[in-house]
Parts: C-alpha cells; structure tokens; sequence
C-alpha cells in the first residue's frame, strides 16, 4: 500500500491560519489541499457541478451530453487531479459509494432554481450536515448573496450550519456572490463590492472562501472616496486579485475564484495566472470544464493545474 504524501511547509503554513479550528477539520482542509495534481502546492482547483439546479439540464449538460451522468463528473474531477468534487445532494449520493476515498467531496447545502421568479434573490436549504457526514464529504459549501433583501437570514442560516458543521469536524466553503437589492449587475464584480464579499465570508466563518474575479469598477460612492485617498492600487487584475485577498484576513483566509460562464482558453488561462501572481488560493471551474468533451476537459485541467504549479513557462 502507497504512503500518503507528507504534508508540505505550505500546507503546514495554511493549516496555521486555523488554529482556534478542532483537528479534525484541519485534517479535512489537509485532505483537501494535499489532494490531486496540486497536492502539497497550497493551490486548489476544485470541479463545482451545482449547475443542473441552477439552471437547468439542457442549459447544464446539452453541450457534452455524457454530462447528465452523475458518475461522468466524479470521474471528470478525478481523471483530471482536481483537489475536490462540490454537487448537491442528489449528485453526490448518485455517485459517493461507488467513488468513496477517490476524491474529497463538498456537498453544496443551499441551492436555487432559473424557475422562481421572485424580485430578489435567495436559496433554499437542500442537504444537511448529516448528510454531508453520510456521503463521507470533508466540507459542507453554503452560497450567500450580500446585498440581497434576504442576506441577512442567509447570514443568519450560515452561522447555524458553519457551527453543526465544525462541531462535527467538516470544513465549511462560502460561496459569497453579491447580487440583489439596490446592487446593479456591474456592482456585483466591482472590487470594492468582492472585497467586501470575502470579508463577510471570512467574517462568518468560512474556512475557504469563493468569490468571483474582480473588475476595476468601483460601486460604492463612500468607497471610492477611500480607494482614492488611500491609492489602493486595483488597476491590473494582479493587483485587484491580491485586495481580495488582502480583504480576507490579509490572506490568512483561504480564497478561490469562480471560473464564470464559458468563456476562451485564453481569457481563462490568463485569469489563473493572475490568480497565481496575486496570491490566491486557487479556481472552481465548473461550466468551462464539463461543457466539453472529457478528453479536452482533463488537457484544459491540467494547463490550469500547471499554470498554478507554476509550470506553464
């Protein structure tokens, strides 16, 4: 039987962050970090298929039809060497015995549908932190929305999970995505606004914090006055990724990026460089990677993974 890889400096130097946190979720965040192609760098790169309830089969897997199999995107994710797997409920359970020990396992606890058609946005509790504990998964993700009429209950549903989750030893993902209320769609990737996304995420108790790739804009009025005065610098997408993480505990939080909607290998591959460059923590790439066949999803994988091993020069 192989040994499992000794955990590394970087990984010891992260796992440092948590101290106050019981060992067991430290040994969950080392599962993570010590899994896949990047093992033992400090970097995760994590496939998300929450999709299907987010937005619909058809809009979700149409484009590579093996995608509706929810044993496709366990194989995907472990073929390609990413650090985790994250799906709700009905997704893992589909596939969490026959795949137990391949890969570590987030079960995404909130999700919402294109279906409903409120003014506002919100999610519903769909998966527990039982279940979680069933599927044998290292973490629970819950999404919240600042600036949504309904943050602050989401907040408030937060704190009650995060604590189940943690007194039981799992790791907790918040997915933090402003959007909502009086926010305008430019608002939601302005800087200021995703700055203080990873700051309410790390603030309620996050132990890994996702967020989407900051724009140079600049949302709050009372906000500029302080990126002006202060010469915050935010002109290169280097510079705004390293705020962010600078917003997060000055990066004594772990923080990844969402890779978006499909978008050019090009636009991607210099998104994860400036992740890299400015010291975050990783990707969650999740439509770019399963909206293709597996052959080219493993090779556009592995560039990232390269990229943040630092092994694309």
């Amino acid at each position: 039987m192989s040994e499992s890889p000794r955990i590394t400096k970087r990984v010891q130097e992260i796992l440092g962050y948590y101290q106050s946190d019981a060992p067991s979720i430290r040994a969950n965040l080392a599962r993570l970090l010590m899994s896949g192609r990047l093992a033992g760098t400090g970097k995760l790169l994590i496939l998300p298929v929450d999709q299907g309830f987010e937005h619909g089969p058809a809009r979700s897997f149409a484009a590579n039809p093996p995608g509706y199999d929810p044993l496709y995107h366990f194989e995907l994710a472990i073929d390609a060497g990413c650090n985790a797997y994250a799906a709700p409920l009905g997704f893992l359970e589909a596939g969490a015995a026959e795949y137990a020990g391949h890969i570590p396992l987030i079960l995404k606890l909130n999700n919402s549908d294109s279906l409903f058609g409120g003014d506002d946005y919100s999610q519903a509790v769909t998966g527990s932190v039982q279940d979680a504990l069933r599927l044998g998964c290292c973490a629970v993700g819950y999404t919240i929305y600042p600036g949504s009429s309904y943050s602050q209950e989401m907040y408030e549903n937060l704190q009650e999970i995060a604590a189940e989750a943690k007194s039981v030893g799992l790791a907790v993902v918040v997915w933090s995505y402003p959007r909502g209320g009086k926010l305008p769609k430019a608002g939601e990737t302005a800087v200021d606004v995703v700055c203080y996304a990873a700051q309410i995420a790390a603030q309620l108790g996050a132990h890994i914090i996702k967020v989407k790739v900051p724009t140079d804009h600049i949302e709050q009025a009372e906000a500029k006055k302080v990126y002006e005065a202060e010469k915050i610098p935010i002109g290169t997408p280097v510079e705004r990724i390293r705020h962010v993480v600078q917003s997060a505990f000055n990066g004594r939080r772990i923080v990844i990026f969402s890779g978006g909607a499909k978008g050019t290998d090009k636009a991607i591959f210099d998104e994860v460089r400036a992740i890299r460059d400015g010291g975050g923590f990783g990707s969650i790439i999740g439509r770019n990677s399963f909206q293709r066949p597996k052959p080219e999803a493993v090779t556009f994988l592995d560039t990232c993974m390269k990229i943040y091993a630092g092994e694309d020069a």
